[in-house]
């Protein structure tokens, strides 16, 4: 089932203008002016938002009561942490460590988060706050930026073949999979927010969530620029 084109939608999708596909840095890694250094930087600190996605559905599948909306969620959490599986290399996590390997750094100076900028840490750790002591439908609402991924997903991986070549192509694969996990995971979002939220209040405060997970992405993105600048 997918989320009718209702007046809530619309308000939602508007975020896109707030979205940090247009932070300055995100613009000049697109347009292919990033150092190595600033590369190695970004992914070092992004890893730190990476690792905490999973902890994050998993504060929002706690606080839920709905078994059928717990069944999808918790999908995932799988594509981050991945499986038991011997051999299996399908998480996110996993995906993002060899991001970090095929631009030049070791596992060991990506998990340690000896590069993680203090207001990355913040940033991440306001938006697991969230969602463990929100109301489960606005942490459900704060994903929907994931309505904005696939596009910055596309110029992203475009921008890393063609200008970054000398990270090593099996190394974006993260990029490749969020072109059909993210359209997937926020339409799911998108239906329970719409089935949610029906009071202007309701409505209010997802979009609310919403503008909030912006702002964490868009102080993500503003921790690395002065850091790496």
């Amino acid at each position: 089932m997918t989320a009718p084109d209702t007046a809530l939608v619309r308000r939602l999708r508007a975020h896109a203008a707030q979205y940090h596909s247009a932070h300055p840095f995100h613009v000049r890694m697109n347009d292919g002016t990033l150092t190595p250094d600033q590369i190695r930087g970004w992914v070092a600190n992004r890893f730190a938002y990476q690792e905490a996605i999973p902890v994050k559905d998993a504060a929002i599948l706690s606080n839920c009561p709905d078994v059928g909306v717990r069944r999808r969620w918790i999908r995932r959490i799988v594509d981050h942490d991945g499986t038991l599986d011997e051999g299996d290399t399908s998480g996110g996590i996993e995906a993002w460590l060899r991001l970090g390997e095929a631009c030049g750094l070791s596992r060991s100076e990506i998990t340690d988060h000896r590069h993680v900028q203090p207001g990355v840490r913040f940033a991440v750790d306001a938006y697991v706050g969230f969602a463990r002591t929100r109301p489960w439908v606005e942490a459900v609402a704060s994903s929907l930026t994931e309505l904005f991924a696939p596009d910055l997903m596309a110029e992203r991986l475009a921008a890393f073949e063609k200008y970054y070549t000398w990270i090593d192509p099996d190394g974006l694969q993260y990029f490749r999979n969020r072109l059909f996990q993210a359209p997937r995971d926020s339409e799911h979002a998108l239906e329970v927010v719409v089935a949610h939220c029906r009071t202007p209040a309701e409505q209010d405060a997802a979009e609310a969530a919403l503008s909030f997970k912006c702002d964490v992405l868009w102080a993500i993105m503003d921790a690395i620029d002065h850091a790496y600048a």
